[in-house]
């Protein structure tokens, strides 16, 4: 089981990685255009809060990502939680989209599933279920 948790948080992280690619490098393109709704001229007002954001979503990924490597090393205790704390977050971060704009919720969905099985998982191996 922690094995399946370590694997979905890798690709939480990797999601997480995207959306800080679309946030701080590819703000004005056609992906997160496509993504994030409006037209480059729209996008372009918010690109420094964007770039902000994205450093952010960036952070946890890479969080997530030496947790994961270190509870592969055998650092279970040190791995996981890190681990824990970088899909946490990005789990929290879902839920508090979800929760303050009813038209993100499907982004919110997609945005926290990831995290939100790796968190069960990795809490189930964790507790010897």
């Amino acid at each position: 089981m922690l094995v399946t948790g370590l694997v979905l948080a890798l690709l939480a992280a990797g999601l997480h990685v995207l959306i800080f690619y679309m946030e701080s490098i590819a703000w004005e393109g056609p992906l997160a255009r496509r993504t994030f709704g409006g037209t480059p001229q729209e996008a372009r007002p918010h690109a420094f809060y964007a770039f902000n954001q994205g450093f952010y979503n960036l952070f946890l990924a890479l969080q997530t990502i030496v947790g994961v490597v270190l509870t592969a090393m055998g650092h279970t205790a040190v791995g996981a939680a890190l681990v824990l704390a970088g899909t946490g977050s990005m789990l929290a971060a879902a839920l508090v989209l979800a929760l303050a704009s009813a038209p993100h919720r499907p982004a919110a969905v997609k945005q926290g599933t990831l995290p939100l099985l790796a968190v069960l998982a990795t809490v189930a191996a964790l507790l010897g279920a």
